[in-house]
């Protein structure tokens, strides 16, 4: 699925992703490929990517300090106040 995570300042990220965990304010969630279309407030906290290339996978940490993501036919979007850290 296509991921794209953009703050007012600036594009963070765009590409593929094998799945995203987001800190939700009710509890953290994760989209997979496929997922049901939703619109959802984070909260500050941990967003994890698992990305694949060449069969080899990786893993991706941003600490966000809220925002909105949108899960809509394989494409996730995440409107983010702030991205704090990336590793």
């Amino acid at each position: 699925m296509f991921l794209e995570i953009v703050t007012p300042d600036e594009k963070v990220y765009e590409g593929e992703v094998v799945s995203a965990t987001f800190p939700g304010s009710d509890g953290s969630f994760q989209v997979l490929n496929s997922h049901a279309a939703m619109i959802s407030t984070i909260g500050k906290g941990d967003v994890k990517l698992i990305t694949e290339h060449d069969k080899k996978r990786e893993e991706l940490h941003m600490e966000v300090s809220g925002g909105v993501v949108e899960v809509l036919n394989n494409k996730v979007t995440l409107l983010a106040e702030k991205v704090l850290k990336e590793d």
